[in-house]
């Protein structure tokens, strides 16, 4: 057997030295795996929303009457048609008599016009909330007496 010049050492070291070591193959392979999850779950996301509206109402405008109530204008902001069925003050309807025409619906863009009957106090805050039928609030903090234009 001929044993060439360098000896066994020299046949052993047959390794590439151009490959890329196990680690940093696996290194690589989790970097691309977590880029992709974080772009499919980005488009998923975006995709979901845009397929789910939203519930948004305003209290646009609010003017106190004397010895009756408030009248107040409720806007419809959101991207989804909501049914506005109470008007709560300081969070519940004690005192408070609803309007007739309730419940109503509100398509996206449109407003209504509610008179509610308060017993209120000149100067007392009050959280006016507009309740829909899908159960969320829409508050505003209103002085009494003072009129929201």
């Amino acid at each position: 057997m001929l044993i060439p010049k360098g000896g066994m050492k020299r046949k052993m070291n047959t390794r590439n030295k151009k490959a890329l070591s196990p680690v940093v193959a696996s290194i690589i392979l989790i970097a691309v795996t977590v880029a992709v999850s974080i772009a499919v779950a980005a488009w998923m996301g975006a995709l979901s929303f845009s397929f789910m509206g939203t519930e948004q109402a305003n209290i646009s405008k609010l003017t106190w009457t004397p010895n009756t109530g408030f009248t107040l204008n409720v806007t419809n902001s959101g991207t989804k048609d909501l049914t506005i069925s109470q008007i709560q003050v300081n969070y519940g309807t004690n005192g408070v008599t609803q309007p007739s025409g309730l419940p109503t619906q509100l398509k996206t863009g449109t407003s209504a016009l509610f008179s509610v009957g308060f017993n209120y106090v000149d100067g007392t805050a009050y959280d006016i909330s507009v309740v829909t039928s899908s159960g969320y609030k829409f508050t505003d903090n209103i002085v009494g007496g003072q009129d929201k234009v």
